[in-house]
């Protein structure tokens, strides 16, 4: 019997591993690399659980990057997410194996699925997190627990959330908040798979998905991107100007162009360029800020990247307590004198 109360018979931290259309979501292989942290301090198994159709050679990478096991549900009816389908498989054998712990990518998949699998496990979610780490609350310290931190108030502070009553501790984090670790052939090669027993029926499934159009445009992806340039409110005295900056500053790094809320709110560039809360989260190599202010809520999407550069008129302008290098002045007269070091720098080599 399923009693979500009992929290002793919970063991193990499991992560949903996303993949679409026989390729694994990157969002996956970061919450397995950090699920391996959650584990080892637990003392308990990390699993992958996978769900599609003859999904099975996905296994090994899965494992390669930290997984004790895959638990792998192949059916047809699993080769196109939908709800229903996904819901009823992944609720039946949590039902049967009771993990601790249930990690969820935050895609559009993973803020759908969540949700659900909280409702019908009778258990509590906390979306969008971006840390997670083990501990105890204020009234136990007998059984450890997850805590949960992710920006609240508009991103005005961090509010860590606990699960302390049922079972599984549930969360959906954003892709691009954690540290993919190395891939471990030996790992791999180590990995159990196992395939749980479930049923699934076409009765059970209220949706029929007819076709996946994907969409024309070509969207940029920050979330893997070695440099981004990003720009803010400061381009505003001549936008087009600051953009075509930014660009060509990006090419000449060999990096991509981002941005904050406000310049997206404000129609300037379009929304898949936006960093921060409300858009992505990156940990680039390289990190350029022109003209952006520093709003917590831009900061808490990049602040982890491993060089920031800001450029900004206003000497007291938030970025710059992030920045490793802080450039005060007219990022239009700035960034022209990068382009051309940067230039010169390639062309002495």
């Amino acid at each position: 019997m399923f009693d979500n109360r009992k929290i002793e018979d919970f063991k193990g931290v499991w992560v949903f591993c996303e993949q679409r259309q026989g390729v694994l979501q990157n969002t996956a292989l970061e919450l397995i690399s950090e699920g391996r942290k959650l584990a080892d301090e637990l003392g308990v198994e990390l699993c992958g659980l996978l769900l599609g159709d003859n999904v099975d050679g996905l296994a090994k990478e899965i494992g390669g990057h930290g997984a004790d096991k895959v638990l792998v549900c192949n059916s047809p009816l699993l080769a196109k997410y939908t709800t229903d389908a996904y819901a009823k498989v992944i609720v039946d054998v949590i039902k049967d194996k009771k993990p601790e712990i249930f990690l969820i990518g935050a895609t559009n998949i993973g803020r759908d699925l969540g949700p659900r699998l909280a409702a019908r496990l009778g258990t509590g979610l906390t979306a969008d997190c971006t840390k997670l780490e083990i501990g105890y609350s204020r009234t136990d310290n007998e059984h450890k627990i997850i805590l949960q931190t992710r920006p609240a108030f508009g991103g005005h502070l961090m509010a860590t959330i606990i699960c302390p009553r049922f079972r599984p501790q549930m969360s959906t984090v954003r892709p691009g908040v954690m540290k993919k670790s190395a891939f471990d052939q030996a790992k791999a090669d180590a990995v159990v798979v196992e395939k749980p027993a479930f049923e699934l029926s076409e009765a059970d499934i209220k949706t029929n998905v007819v076709e996946i159009v994907k969409a024309a445009k070509e969207l940029v992806n920050l979330s893997e991107a070695g440099v981004i340039v990003s720009v803010g409110r400061g381009i505003s005295s001549d936008v087009e100007k600051g953009l075509a900056l930014a660009k060509e500053l990006a090419d000449e790094l060999g990096g991509v162009v981002g941005a904050s809320r406000a310049a997206v709110d404000s129609g300037w560039i379009a929304a898949d360029h936006q960093v921060g809360q409300t858009g992505q989260t990156v940990r680039p190599q390289l990190y350029v800020a022109l003209g952006i202010s520093g709003a917590i809520q831009h900061k808490a999407g990049m602040q982890d990247s491993e060089c920031i550069v800001a450029i900004n008129k206003n000497d007291s302008a938030a970025i710059f307590e992030v920045a490793d290098y802080g450039i005060c002045g007219d990022l239009f007269k700035v960034v022209p004198m990068l382009i051309e070091e940067v230039k010169a720098a390639k062309a002495a080599k």
